[in-house]
């Protein structure tokens, strides 16, 4: 008996590829992609289409290399036109992944969201920010399921409220400076006391009255519509603000007490992280009063930072990291006071990017 060897001549066999799958008027359509592209063309990142597209064809079923009928097409698109119904196919289909692909993404953004609350809560008790770990045993109390068509800073606000509703915790406040006129103080400090909002502290001189303030993220659209009607000026200090963090609640007390300039100085939203960097910058005064010998140089830095055990403790500080990112860059090193600038400005920039109050 002769052998043939039956090759098949109708399959079109893809793998290792990423499916893009519509269901439209009943029957079932995909296109074949390359892997990591499809969420950078929905993102706009990726505008050529044959750098996502593994080919300009639509399948009814990719794995098996079933191409989708003529007539089917033109019933559920109006058109047979290939790259036309890809286009569709790629923008509103849903994108096929494994399941420990799923289960990784699934676990990467139920952490990010956890981050999130974290970083929003504080317990109202102690004034201080539950630990990561507390606020994931808290989310898995209350059976939240991550929904991977949204964002998590939207799905951790819902996980607040639904938080608030069980357990002692509630937002961290805003810290803000009102600037206004003199003549309009007195409706400002009726709304802020109706809002029950703690003044830190207030600066009287001059005709432009200044408060700093800790209010609630729930009333800041309000405050800022208020803040407007009374030609004044509204400015985030902080977004959140936390027992510990570097805008510490304590460092503002007792401050009607002290005068306007050391009032100044203790509200300076900077100050946390100055007194951070200052411990490592050695200034040019004190390596010259100390031996030459003794003075270990960060060539990243291109400063003196001191003893041995200085110059172990320069390579964990913020001065430095940021220095490094910058060399990485092909930028010239800051000093320790540009340094505090920057990284102040970046971090006031990514805590209003995207928020949602």
């Amino acid at each position: 008996m002769s052998k043939t060897l039956v090759q098949p001549i109708g399959q079109k066999r893809l793998t290792n590829v990423a499916v893009v799958r519509l269901k439209k008027h009943g029957n079932r359509f995909e296109i074949a992609c390359y892997k990591n592209k499809v969420l950078s063309w929905r993102s706009r990142v990726e505008k050529d289409l044959d750098e996502v597209l593994q080919s300009h064809t639509v399948y009814s079923n990719v794995s098996k290399g079933v191409l989708a009928k003529s007539k089917d097409l033109l019933a559920a698109f109006g058109t047979d036109d290939q790259t036309k119904i890809c286009l569709e196919i790629l923008e509103k289909g849903e994108l096929q992944v494994a399941g420990k692909e799923r289960e990784s993404q699934l676990s990467s953004q139920f952490r990010d969201i956890a981050t999130i609350v974290m970083q929003k809560t504080i317990n109202p008790e102690t004034q201080r920010p539950y630990t990561i770990s507390m606020i994931e045993r808290l989310m898995h109390d209350i059976h939240f399921a991550v929904d991977p068509h949204s964002s998590s800073k939207k799905q951790a606000l819902e996980v607040i409220r639904e938080l608030q509703k069980h357990f002692p915790i509630k937002r961290s406040p805003m810290r803000l400076r009102l600037t206004i006129p003199e003549e309009n103080i007195s409706p400002l400090l009726e709304k802020i006391n109706g809002w029950n909002s703690t003044i830190i502290s207030r600066d009287e001189s001059g005709s432009q009255r200044s408060i700093i303030c800790e209010l609630e993220p729930n009333f800041f659209r309000d405050c800022d519509g208020v803040v407007r009607s009374l030609q004044g000026r509204l400015d985030i200090l902080a977004v959140n603000v936390h027992l510990d963090s570097d805008t510490h609640v304590d460092s503002y007390d007792d401050l009607e007490d002290e005068p306007l300039s050391a009032q100044k100085d203790a509200v300076d939203p900077v100050s946390g992280l100055s007194e951070k960097l200052q411990k490592h910058a050695i200034s040019a005064k004190d390596g010259s009063s100390q031996g030459e010998g003794k003075q270990q140089k960060c060539s990243t830095c291109n400063a003196f930072v001191g003893d041995a055990k200085d110059y172990r403790e320069h390579f964990k500080s913020d001065w430095h990291k940021h220095n490094l990112r910058r060399k990485t860059r092909q930028l010239p090193p800051l000093t320790a006071e540009e340094c505090m600038a920057d990284l102040e400005l970046g971090d006031s920039r990514a805590d209003l990017k995207d928020y949602s109050f």
